[in-house]
């Protein structure tokens, strides 16, 4: 490995130079208008894969944006990576609010700025250069290798399940690696093993046939906003416990060596709330704020409507009101399970007197890779090297649809390898990649590779 890391060390500022090239290109899936810079994009992904020597390199189309995978299988008897990651990014606007160009890279200090610096183009980026030097110095690869970069992870991955689908064959591995998320902090390197999945509902409720006005009417016809707000704040108890029945029964309960991991994480909980404005943080209790951001389920109103909300007064009994509501999930829940409960805890909440219709706008799967698993063991002994310092092990509260995809579709396990930072503003303007990361996440990519050959 020595001459591989030497060659990284030699090649920095050909790296940055190459990921600034791969940021240039404004792939803005959500954006019809951008469609041929996805496909500019994919072709330069694919250019740059085959110079480094991957091999059967095609730019597949979908009815979306074109998905590019490569593979290099000429280990035997050692396991094969099936690498993920995204070339989309998320629009640039609000503009004005850049410091520069979002489509023009720059550094300022430690930080590369630029859409797409974090998410998801730098991270690809780091594998992508991690591979090179494996096979310009050694003219070979320490395990198996199956690229799959999309181009629709922004737009809910809209085709990949399809494609996944059709290729089950030619995307058979050991395990999936992707590099999409952030550390714990700007301290500690971080290794995560969890997501929350997700059931996103919507609740509407009907009540008179038309607006009515509240002094005529009032008091003596059900209100459609009123009847929802009583719904609503019947579904979490005083101890932060959400009253669905039986949406508990499937959650898999923290062990206590897992307690006492993600305790020794030193979560700084007063200035968690502190940053928010709040003067304590609150949820469900018996837990504490770490264990219920990652490991604990939720029910969330997102947002009501329903009635006049302009300047100055109308006084209205609306004839509908809505709400939408997310409900983050753990292992071992099953969303739809959990979609078939909410919806008959909500129709047996209404009243008679109202018309209900809930509606569901989309699940995902929670996902829980051991801990002990070959793939997390090189991953830890990697970034260690790459770091020069032991990751910590993180769950992650928000959900990646991709990872439980492929759980369902290929059966494989995730290891997520994060190399941004909480603050690199991904999604958001002045997005960053913090450019020691960018350099010790390649580093780590590249012992990580080494790291698995080894386990067989």
């Amino acid at each position: 490995m020595n001459n591989v890391i030497s060659y990284l060390e030699s090649q920095r500022s050909q790296a940055l130079d190459g990921l600034k090239e791969f940021l240039r290109i404004p792939s803005v899936s959500t954006h019809p208008h951008h469609r041929e810079d996805l496909h500019r994009c994919a072709r330069f992904v694919a250019g740059e894969l085959e110079g480094i020597g991957m091999r059967n390199v095609a730019v597949n189309p979908t009815p979306g944006h074109p998905i590019v995978t490569a593979d290099w299988l000429d280990a035997p008897g050692k396991p094969t990576v099936l690498l993920y990651g995204h070339y989309d990014v998320q629009p640039a606007e609000p503009i004005e609010l850049w410091e520069s160009d979002p489509f023009d890279p720059v550094v300022r200090g430690d930080n590369l700025y630029a859409r797409g610096s974090t998410d998801d183009k730098g991270q690809v980026w780091v594998h992508v250069k991690a591979l090179e030097a494996h096979l310009r110095e050694n003219g070979r690869l320490p395990v198996n290798v199956r690229m799959l970069i999309e181009g629709e992870e922004e737009v809910s991955s809209e085709n990949l399940e399809a494609y996944l689908e059709a290729h089950k064959a030619e995307l058979a591995a050991d395990v999936v690696v992707i590099s999409d998320t952030s550390m714990l902090d700007y301290e500690r390197p971080s290794i995560g093993y969890a997501l929350r999945g997700m059931a996103y509902m919507e609740i509407r409720i009907e009540g008179p046939n038309k607006d009515l006005h509240s002094g005529v009417y009032g008091g003596a016809v059900p209100n459609p906003l009123n009847v929802l707000s009583e719904m609503l704040g019947k579904m979490v108890d005083r101890d932060g416990r959400i009253t669905v029945p039986g949406f508990y029964d499937d959650v898999l309960p923290l062990r206590d060596e897992e307690r006492e991991s993600l305790a020794a994480l030193s979560f700084d909980e007063e200035g968690f709330a502190g940053k928010l404005g709040l003067p304590h943080a609150t949820g469900e209790k018996g837990y504490s704020t770490v264990e219920r951001l990652w490991a604990r389920p939720t029910l969330d109103v997102n947002g009501m409507l329903g009635g006049f909300t302009g300047e100055g007064s109308k006084t209205v009994i609306p004839s509908k009101a809505m709400a939408k509501v997310s409900m983050r999930l753990v292992p071992d829940q099953d969303p739809e399970k959990i979609v078939r409960t909410f919806t008959d805890y909500v129709k047996c909440l209404a009243p008679p007197s109202v018309k209900v219709e809930v509606i569901c706008h989309g699940t995902g799967k929670p996902v829980l890779t051991a801990r002990d698993h070959p793939a997390v063991t090189a991953a830890h002994k990697a970034i260690a090297r790459g770091f020069g310092k032991e990751p910590v092990y993180i769950r992650e509260g928000g959900s990646i649809p991709v990872v439980a995809m492929f759980e369902e579709k290929l059966g494989l396990p995730t290891v997520l390898m994060a190399f941004g930072l909480p603050d690199c503003d991904a999604h958001a303007p002045n997005e960053k990649f913090h450019l020691p990361n960018f350099y010790r996440g390649i580093d780590s990519a590249a012992w990580f590779y080494e790291e698995y050959g080894r386990v067989r």
